[in-house]
């Protein structure tokens, strides 16, 4: 994974929830806007101080986070 450089994760910041450049606006609710229907640009345009650089990092960092897995730890 590239180092991120717009995803913030801040526990002051919507409790430590994955933020864009600190604001209070976060992958999970970019993710839920473009799961339901909505375009980049209908994004850009309901929250214009958001760049695109911004929703293609948040996709980034959704797509690493499904790749990951516990695994589940024995005790000899």
């Amino acid at each position: 994974m590239k180092k991120l450089r717009r995803i913030i994760l801040d526990p002051k910041i919507m409790g430590g929830k994955p933020c864009i450049r600190g604001m209070r606006v976060t992958v999970g609710m970019i993710m839920g806007l473009l799961s339901s229907g909505s375009t980049t640009e209908d994004i850009l345009k309901a929250y214009p101080y958001l760049e695109q650089e911004d929703i293609q990092e948040a996709l980034e960092y959704a797509a690493w986070r499904t790749s990951e897995y516990e695994v589940e730890l024995h005790s000899a």
